[in-house]
This record gives structure tokens, C-alpha cells and sequence, in this order.
């Protein structure tokens, strides 16, 4: 977020505790006295709101608990509860009063966040040039709130949310343009795009028009895929492959009938254009601009064998994960509140992916350098509450005696469900792995659940 950003959102945050107030002078928000918040503040309130992300607690009240079981200290130290809470209440990012009625041709269902949305998507744009291969997809914001284009996608593990599309570099993940969706009778007309093409395929020019005659490889998946869009987007330089769906119009009748056996090809041509079907455990159709009809041998997890596969169908496979790879590393990390303001939930998403895009620019800036997006994380945040201190440094105690708790190893890039040697066990001579450790335990030791835990914290001479 850059301090435009930043100053907008303290701005805007201000503007609307003051409206609210003169409204409801008798409240009791009201009664309490508005203190103006400024950016260093707000970044506090950012750097706690993202390490609810990291730590998880039923309630938001709970994360200033006194209690010594459960007791987090950074946020009493860093803000009170009730100043968190107003900031939250007032946090505003659009002048309500501003806003067009839903009558006017000029209303817009995104106002309260629209300037979140036109400042990431600049700065996403400008900050990276992603790989050759790129994908579209959409991800799913989990919301189940009353919401006008709330969707439902059954694939999803949210199933019910605010849907985002996503234009990603396979590589890395990195979020290079998205659109919220609006629902169905939103008008969508991005320039250039012939009127002829369909929702989804303006979708596709939306998110890719800024990339286009730069010889990039699109991959996209059955939703998207049309034979009028890819020979398109070929005579933009811009080649494509996707799954597509046999009833599409212009894919070839001939393919659909032909009968095969699982391992078998069947590929047509047409020009610039290549139809595939592929016999696996079900018919698989497939378009491409990129590849040819060649095939190579792959193997089959869990199997010795090997067989045969069209070489675009490897290279799909490969390629059209960028979305789902971003949405998998922020997923363990997602700061999710009930909350009846959609918008609040949009934009707190939306930083979210900020934050991700910033820790893979990182990373390419540092290629030497090996950082979790978890450690990442953890340095934003300490370097936003202390930022006029330093941060005081960590203090193991003595682990015999001491009440410590157990947690999951929390995920890495790399592994979902990291694990570590149990330090009891590997005492007693006995090789075992586990999914738990003790944070505050020096050198953070991994221990099996059970009489592990006990004899560690309670036996000296280990």
C-alpha cells in the first residue's frame, strides 16, 4: 500500500466517524468521542489485523483476553481493544455521500472499495512482468452475508462468497490484474472487445488487454475457452490453451463422435487452431494455438507403467495452477470475521493479496535468501508495530516446569503439513515424526502428543 493509498483510507476513516456522529449524536459511539486516526495508527491496526491471520482465536474480543491460558500480550501493548474495534467500525474507503443512487446510469456496485481496487490493480501491473505462461481463473472470497452478487460455486472449499477473476503467472502465482465480479446484469465493455464476444471471453480481454502483442501463452480452463476468443487473441500475438467444453460452437462434431479407448488421441487442425480429445478416465477436450499433435510418455502416480499424453494437455496441467497456487498459500492465512459489511471483507481480502504479491517480489529480489510467506508475514508485522522501536527480541524459558502449549507446525511454501524428528523420541532411540511442536521451547522442538510433551517439559536431562 503506498501512502497515498494510506492517506486516502485515514481520510476517508475520519470523514465517516464524523458523518456517523453528527447523524447519531445520541450514540453511544458517538458519546465516545472520535479521536481523528492517522496512517501510523492504521498500520498498526493492519499489522494486528494480519496477525489474526497467523493466530487464530473464536472472537475478536478473545485477542486481549488477561487470561494466562490464552492471553496474547502484543495486543494490549500495541492498542485497546475498544480503539481497535472503532477503527474497524469506521474503517471507510469511499465518500458515502458521494455514492450515485442505484437509478442513476452511473451507480456502481463496487464504490465503497472502488478506490482499493483501481490503486492494487495499477500497482500490481507495474510492479512485475510475469513468465511466458499466464492463467485466468477465479477464486472464491468466503462470504455468506446477504449480498446482491454473492455466488455459489459447489468446486470451492468456501462454496458461498464474493467472486474474484484472476489473471496469474503460472510460475509463481503472482496476481497480475483481477475484476470483482458483479453479478450477472452488470454491463462489462472493455476497449477493444468486439460485441460480439461473450461474457466470459471479455472477461479473458479485460484482465489480458494490457499484455497483449508481447507473445504471451494463456491458459484457461473450460469457462473461458471459445474458438472465436483464441483466434482472436492469436491475431493479438497472444497464443492460448484451455479445456473446452464439447458443445462449444466451432468446435469440431467429427471429434466429439469418435470413439477411443483410455491412452488414445484424436487431434484436428484448422489453421492457427488444434482440437484435441484425449481418452483418460473420461473424454478430455481440448484447444490450442500453442502446441502441436505430438505426444509424450509420462508416468502414472502410484503405478509402474507409463503411457502417452498430448503434450498440451501436459503442458495445461502444468500451467493453469497460478490462481489456485496464490489461493492455497494465502488460505492458511485468511482473516475471516463475521461481519455484515461485504466491502470490509473485500478489502481486507484484497490487502491480503497485496501482501502475498509483495512477498514473491521479494523473493525475486533476493533470490539467495530463503523466506516463508509465514516469516514474511511476521516481519510486516513487527516492522509496522515497532516503527518507531526496535522490536524486543524473544525470550525462550526454561522448559522444565514451564506451561507451554502445543501447536500444529504451521505450513510452509513448500509443505502443507510440515513435520519435525520428536525430540523425546529421538532420545530414546526411536526415529518418529510429528506434526506438533513447542513454539517456546528453545530450538522450537517437535514432540508427539501424549506422554512426549509431558516428559519434556518435566524431565531435565534430555
Amino acid at each position: 500500500m503506498g501512502d497515498d493509498l494510506l492517506g486516502h483510507i485515514v481520510a476517508q476513516s475520519n470523514l465517516y466517524a464524523h458523518q456517523h456522529c453528527a447523524a447519531k449524536p445520541d450514540s453511544y459511539l458517538a458519546r465516545q468521542q472520535w479521536t481523528p486516526l492517522d496512517v501510523p495508527e492504521f498500520l498498526k491496526f493492519w499489522a494486528l489485523t494480519m496477525l489474526m491471520g497467523i493466530i487464530k482465536k473464536p472472537s475478536i474480543r478473545s485477542y486481549w483476553s488477561s487470561s494466562p491460558i490464552c492471553s496474547t500480550p502484543i495486543y494490549p501493548q500495541s492498542m485497546s481493544r475498544r480503539r481497535y474495534e472503532n477503527i474497524l467500525r469506521f474503517m471507510h474507503f469511499s465518500d458515502n455521500s458521494l455514492c450515485p443512487p442505484r437509478e442513476h446510469p452511473q451507480f456502481d456496485r463496487l464504490y465503497k472499495i472502488r478506490p482499493l481496487i483501481t490503486h492494487f490493480a495499477a500497482r500490481f501491473a507495474e510492479a512485475y512482468t510475469p513468465g511466458r505462461n499466464i492463467c485466468v481463473d477465479e477464486s472464491l472470497m468466503k462470504y455468506k452475508g446477504r449480498l446482491g452478487f454473492k455466488q455459489y460455486i459447489p468446486s470451492k472449499r468456501s462454496r458461498y462468497g464474493v467472486k474474484v477473476y484472476k489473471l496469474c503467472d503460472s510460475e509463481s502465482g503472482y496476481t497480475q490484474a483481477f475484476r470483482v465480479y458483479e453479478g450477472k446484469d452488470s454491463s462489462l465493455d472493455p476497449p477493444g472487445c468486439p460485441e460480439h464476444m461473450g461474457t466470459s471471453g471479455k472477461i479473458v480481454w479485460d484482465l489480458l488487454f494490457p499484455l497483449m502483442n508481447k507473445g504471451y501463452h494463456l491458459y484457461v480452463d473450460n469457462f473461458y475457452t471459445s474458438v472465436p476468443l483464441f483466434k482472436l487473441l492469436y491475431c493479438f500475438d497472444t497464443a492460448a490453451c484451455g479445456t473446452v467444453r464439447k458443445n462449444r460452437v466451432g468446435f469440431p462434431a467429427q471429434l466429439v463422435r469418435t470413439r477411443l479407448k483410455r491412452g488414445e488421441t484424436s487431434a484436428l487442425r484448422q489453421e492457427e487452431l488444434l482440437a484435441v480429445k484425449y481418452r483418460d478416465k473420461k473424454d478430455v477436450y481440448l484447444l490450442s494455438t500453442i502446441h502441436t499433435e505430438r505426444s509424450v510418455e509420462v508416468s502414472v502416480r502410484g503405478r509402474a507403467e507409463r503411457i502417452r499424453k498430448p503434450v498440451c494437455i501436459k503442458a495445461y496441467n502444468r500451467h493453469m495452477g497460478g490462481v489456485d497456487l496464490a489461493d492455497q498459500l494465502l488460505q492458511p492465512y485468511q482473516i475471516m470475521r463475521k461481519s455484515r459489511a461485504w466491502y470490509k471483507k473485500v478489502a481486507i481480502y484484497l490487502m491480503q493479496i497485496a501482501t502475498h504479491n509483495a512477498f514473491l517480489l521479494c523473493k525475486k529480489a533476493n533470490p539467495g535468501v530463503t523466506l516463508s510467506f509465514l516469516q514474511f508475514q511476521l516481519q510486516v508485522i513487527s516492522g509496522l508495530l515497532y516503527q518507531d522501536a526496535p522490536a524486543p527480541r524473544a525470550v525462550m524459558g526454561d522448559r522444565v516446569g514451564a506451561t507451554h502449549f502445543i501447536y500444529k507446525i504451521p505450513p510452509t511454501e513448500g509443505k502443507q503439513k510440515p513435520q519435525k524428528r520428536c525430540r523425546v523420541c529421538f532420545k530414546r532411540g526411536q526415529r518418529r515424526d510429528t506434526i506438533f511442536y513447542c513454539p517456546e521451547c528453545p530450538g522450537q522442538p517437535g514432540l508427539c502428543l501424549g506422554d512426549c510433551v509431558k516428559i519434556y517439559h518435566t524431565v531435565r536431562d534430555l
